[in-house]
């Protein structure tokens, strides 16, 4: 192999890599290239006229006027092939004669080529593309004015192409970015689930006489905010219940409600009462220096009385009161008093006692269900309990499945999460 021809092979590959780039071959038809088309033959009279891009092995037309059915040729010597060899214009003024094209099946073919001229269409980086060309079935010359028109109009595709370019790697650039965003989008997705379900419990325990029900809805899937809720056993028939909310959203709020759920596990099992466990939460809260979060909790203990129905003891540390539902009505279950947990080092928790009978049902809620604006308008704790009066009877189960669709129909849905959990003693 030559020098000579090395050279030639090595501007080939880098031309057909520059085609590859511009990524023009079998693209659909395009009205600005046809009518660069129909402009070249117009301006030099002449009854065809092509925007072609030269492949390995192929001559393929972006774009044709005058020749109909034709979308590719051979890649043979003398025309096309030829003129992408050259800077300057190529032309042919009888290709019935010339030694370079007239054994090209386009001149001895029944399309009877006999004069073709062409400029080619050349990258910033001096790669030749293919060409702007005209032909004609009668021999002639080019003058210097065609010559400079098909410049103009070879400059014209690759302007074209440029902008084309440019639009592709935008809208390529575009959809990686979209999917890089949508698989980092999943990922915090499954990352915030899984964070999620580590901060609840798994399923709900089998307490003897009581029917349990619980539902969180997730405002975002993308963010883990700190609603909780729980229910455990304490000894002798005993069990601790709780649902509380930290202020914040994120890794913060997370470990903050790690720290409330255990803690107050914890507590429950050596304090009876309820606002002590609160305090024991409160101090841990406040000696975490890396915790600036706060939380609301409502805390209780059920025992379990001898005619089926149980004794509920409530501590609030800030949160909204509990509802027992009975008899028709809508009552709430609140102490007078009790401050936010871990916001102050000397607050003050207080507790209540209620008693609930076969039949009745006890929710507990965050104030992500009684601050949601459906239709623009604040729901609130008036709106809960409208709607809790408007329902029928029904167990735990129930009351989640009910309180859960309304959620789910309010628009704009709630922008806080909701924790819900609900104890009702079969009738």
């Amino acid at each position: 192999m030559t020098t000579t021809t090395a050279s030639a092979e090595t501007v080939e590959r880098a031309r057909l890599a520059a085609v590859d780039r511009y990524d023009i071959l079998d693209t659909p038809p395009d009205g600005a290239f046809d009518r660069i088309a129909a402009m070249a033959a117009r301006l030099l009279d002449a009854p065809i006229a092509t925007v072609s891009i030269v492949d390995s092995d192929r001559i393929w037309f972006k774009a044709t006027h005058g020749l109909s059915g034709v979308t590719q040729v051979g890649r043979d010597p003398g025309l096309c092939a030829s003129a992408v060899l050259q800077d300057a214009p190529y032309v042919v003024a009888d290709a019935l004669t010339d030694p370079r094209t007239m054994r090209n099946p386009l001149v001895r073919g029944e399309l009877g080529i006999r004069f073709y001229a062409a400029a080619p269409i050349v990258t910033s980086e001096g790669h030749r593309l293919g060409t702007v060309n005209v032909l004609d079935t009668r021999p002639r010359e080019l003058d210097p004015a065609g010559a400079a028109i098909l410049r103009d109009l070879a400059a014209v595709v690759m302007d074209e192409l440029e902008l084309r370019l440019s639009a592709l790697t935008t809208l390529r650039e575009e959809r990686r970015l979209r999917e890089r965003a949508q698989r980092d989008a999943e990922t915090i997705e499954s990352f915030a689930t899984t964070l999620r379900s580590t901060l609840l419990p798994p399923r709900l325990p089998d307490v003897p006489g009581l029917e349990l029900a619980c539902h969180y809805h997730a405002a975002s899937a993308r963010h883990v905010t700190g609603d909780f809720y729980d229910v455990f056993a304490l000894g002798d028939g005993r069990w601790g219940v709780f649902v509380g909310d930290v202020t914040g959203h994120g890794a913060a709020a997370a470990a903050v409600t790690s720290l409330t759920r255990y803690t107050l596990r914890a507590a429950a099992l050596h304090h009876p009462d309820p606002t002590a466990g609160l305090a024991e939460l409160n101090t841990a809260l406040l000696m975490d220096r890396h915790v600036s979060e706060f939380c609301t909790v409502l805390f209780g203990v059920l025992t379990p009385g001898r005619d089926g129905g149980f004794d509920v003891t409530l501590a609030s540390g800030g949160h909204p009161p509990a509802l027992r539902l009975g008899d028709g009505a809508v009552r709430e279950v609140h102490p007078e008093g009790g401050m936010l947990v871990g916001a102050l080092p000397d607050a003050r928790f207080a507790a209540c006692q209620t008693r609930l009978e076969p039949g009745e049902s006890l929710l507990l809620y965050t104030d992500g269900l009684t601050e949601a604006r459906p239709g623009g308008t604040f729901f609130g704790e008036d709106g809960l309990t409208a709607f809790l009066d408007s329902r029928g009877h029904g167990g735990a189960q129930q009351l989640v499945d009910d309180l859960t669709d309304l959620i789910a129909g309010f628009d704009p849905a709630p922008t806080d999460d909701v924790a819900l959990l609900a104890m009702s003693v079969p009738a």
